[in-house]
């Protein structure tokens, strides 16, 4: 009778081995974790040189990451373009982190732009960058800019749509911000690539609705005037 207790138990424990979950093998875990880790944006990559080819650096925010692989498809074998590896941001961000994004390497084409995130209206009402202080980081950006020897251009900002935006931004703010920008520019004789322009007269058809970035249309439309402007600055 002694036994009947004892086998008791070890029907107890087959139960509950068998009810228990299993364990999913390690190489499976990592794999679906991979998988929800999100795949790195391409226009990041950083690039390798090709030997005798000009070097171009791309700076700006989200519409320039948007533009830079139609720039660099249209520039291959003319061109070694690279960019900055993350989205700029407002002039603030640039004047702390230019040193960084600039290297140590030459550069012979620098197209840059600064503006959607300056004008951006922050929760106490104020924008990010206001006016008078995006005028001042933008004279500190040229005169580092210039330092390097490269021919540099600067992208005016692109549209902002009118109505309510997350983050929010006023329409009447870009025209504001370029004016500034071109002012500076041209006082410090750095050549315009109007994007604003480029984009403007189908902006509905090549806007995302209600947002400030744009369709794959819209960044092949941009990343042509950025070709054309860097096209000139390298004689090509």
């Amino acid at each position: 009778m002694k036994t009947l207790p004892l086998l008791l138990a070890l029907a107890s424990l087959s139960l509950f081995a068998a009810a228990a979950p299993k364990a999913a093998p390690a190489e499976k875990v990592a794999v679906k974790a991979k998988a929800k880790a999100k795949a790195p944006n391409p226009a990041m990559t950083a690039i390798e040189d090709v030997a005798g080819l000009p070097r171009v650096l791309l700076i700006g925010d989200s519409i320039s990451i948007g533009y830079t692989l139609p720039v660099r498809q249209e520039l291959a074998g003319k061109a070694n373009v690279h960019r900055i590896p993350t989205n700029g941001g407002p002039t603030k961000n640039g004047t702390a982190n230019l040193a960084k994004w600039l290297g140590t390497g030459k550069w012979d084409v620098i197209h840059f732009n600064f503006g959607l995130h300056d004008l951006r209206h922050m929760e106490d009402g104020k924008r990010q960058v206001e006016p008078a202080d995006y005028e001042a980081n933008l004279r500190s950006l040229v005169a580092d800019l210039k330092k390097t020897g490269a021919k540099l251009i600067f992208g005016t900002t692109t549209p902002v749509p009118e109505g309510k935006l997350t983050p929010p931004r006023t329409f009447g703010d870009v025209a504001t911000y370029n004016d500034i920008a071109l002012k500076v520019m041209k006082e410090n004789g750095v050549a315009i690539d109007d994007l604003n322009a480029a984009v403007t007269p189908d902006i509905a058809k090549l806007q995302n609705p209600n947002d400030v970035h744009y369709n794959p249309e819209g960044y092949a439309v941009l990343g042509k005037a950025v070709v054309k402007s860097i096209s000139a600055a390298i004689g090509k």
